[in-house]
């Protein structure tokens, strides 16, 4: 089992908090793709969703928030 500190993880975003947050959300985005049953010894995908984000291969942007009133 692979571990990631938060300093592998916060290279690009300095909040290790934020950077869990995107990969979560890659995650249940590589949930949706098809799998090819059998394939063992595959990776979970949040792993694959905290590799992906550790070695710079995952892009992303911060939207703000838009508030309900304005």
């Amino acid at each position: 089992m692979q571990v990631f500190t938060p300093k592998d993880i916060a290279k690009e975003p300095t909040n290790k908090y934020l950077a869990v947050l995107v990969a979560a959300k890659y995650a249940r985005v590589l949930n949706e793709f098809p799998r090819v049953p059998g394939r063992s010894g595959e990776k979970k995908l949040t792993t694959r969703a905290l590799e992906e984000l550790s070695s710079d291969h995952l892009d992303y942007r911060i939207v703000p928030r838009r508030r309900g009133g304005e």
